[in-house]
């Protein structure tokens, strides 16, 4: 459920649309060719969390592997991929509310929708009020139901017309890598269930049987969804709300109120436990003297980490009201693909000390996280120079907050 959870996100009520406009009905085998992409990533994220009895994760496996530099590039990468996530499911929920509020996609209307969101989660962070996580199994239950009403209606109403014919031309080779790269977004945040992966009884059986059979549950859905979404809305490629104009056309005006429902509690629940997260991430990074001592301040009354919150809400904030879905999908993979890479490179690194303690260790060597890298180094040709700069831009930031913090620890 965590790997699944971690994969099934926000994503996926946005991104039909985009793989249509850009592979059209072949956008269905581009799910297939993510999840293959995927797989050497995933299995090594197998092997990592199986070393650890306790709590693991990428940060540690860069510490442990290359040093305190990089794991805290490691945490600050995982940081940003949940900034840019929460930034463009922000982005998502706005699009979704404004088809039925207009009003709230207009210039002045989008930017009050993004703020009053950003503003609600962040003070919720602030005052402490998190006893609304409880309620993300409520959320989760609401969102699945949702996702495997439309597949299966469609089949129900359309039969066999939900079946493409592959009779048009293939898209050009750069259109499928840009697709590859935008449905890529769908496939991450898996590496979240590796955090307690230790915490399993048999880590080396459960890590793998979980990622395996989440990639595969994921990807059976995906590829449901996308077929039924292309033959129940024929202009696919041109709307920002995908599925909700699949469900409207399905099921008329109550299809789309029922998504819309299935958009709002997956979203809410994505932004309220990206924020959580991502938070502690700044703060638990400070208390090591890798950020600036500031990340690290407790409200004196709520006993939160109040100012990494306010950054995290501000940043949220500008990069949502500056960016669109896709760009910023786009700039999260990119950040993440960067921390696989580094996970990835760490096996070679941490394998000699597991060895023999009887841990999950891939056969064929180094050649799966070698296809691992590769896969990644593939997927970043396909990244649009403004991904690549406002991503290394953050970077940039991220490794000069690290070294002011290393400069007040000294002093």
């Amino acid at each position: 459920m965590l790997v699944v959870n971690g994969l099934i996100g926000a994503g996926i009520f946005g991104l039909p649309s985009g793989a249509a406009a850009l592979a059209g009905e072949y956008s269905i085998l581009i799910y297939a060719f993510c999840a293959l992409l995927m797989l050497p990533v995933i299995l090594c994220f197998a092997e990592l969390g199986s070393y650890f009895r306790g709590t693991g994760g990428p940060i540690t496996y860069g510490r442990l592997a290359f040093g305190p530099f990089i794991g805290f590039q490691g945490g600050w990468l995982y940081y940003l991929a949940r900034l840019i996530s929460f930034s463009a499911n922000t982005v998502l929920l706005t699009d979704s509310v404004a088809y039925f509020l207009p009003i709230a996609g207009d210039s002045t209307g989008r930017l009050i929708s993004l703020a009053i969101i950003c503003i609600g989660l962040g003070a919720i962070n602030v005052l402490g009020s998190l006893e609304s996580i409880r309620s993300m199994t409520v959320f989760t239950i609401i969102k699945f139901a949702v996702l495997i009403l439309l597949p299966v209606g469609g089949f129900i109403t359309l039969g066999a017309d939900v079946i493409p014919k592959f009779d048009t031309p293939l898209p050009p080779t750069s259109d499928l890598g840009s697709a590859a790269l935008l449905l890529i977004y769908a496939f991450v945040g898996f590496e979240g269930a590796v955090v307690p992966a230790g915490e399993a009884k048999r880590p080396e059986r459960d890590m793998p049987l979980g990622l395996l059979l989440g990639l595969g549950c994921v990807t059976v859905l995906y590829m449901l969804i996308q077929l039924v979404s292309q033959a129940a809305t024929p202009d696919l490629a041109a709307t920002k709300t995908p599925l909700l104009d699949a469900s409207a056309a399905l099921f008329g005006s109550v299809g789309a109120v029922i998504l819309m429902i299935g958009v709002a509690a997956s979203v809410i629940a994505n932004l309220i436990g990206s924020m959580f997260s991502a938070t502690r991430v700044t703060y638990a990074l400070s208390l090591e003297n890798s950020l600036p001592a500031w990340f690290g301040t407790v409200h004196s009354k709520f006993l939160t980490p109040a100012n990494s919150v306010i950054f995290f809400g501000v940043s949220a904030f500008l990069l949502s009201a500056f960016g669109t879905f896709t760009v910023l999908a786009a700039m999260t993979v990119l950040s993440r693909l960067f921390l696989y890479i580094m996970s990835c490179a760490a096996i070679p690194k941490l394998r000699p000390r597991f060895l023999k303690q009887g841990r999950f260790v891939l056969k064929g060597g180094y050649s799966i996280p070698v296809l691992g890298i590769l896969a990644c180094l593939w997927l970043m040709l396909q990244v649009s120079a403004q991904s690549v700069y406002m991503t290394g831009l953050f970077v940039a930031i991220g490794t000069g907050l690290y070294w002011l913090g290393k400069k007040q620890q000294s002093a």
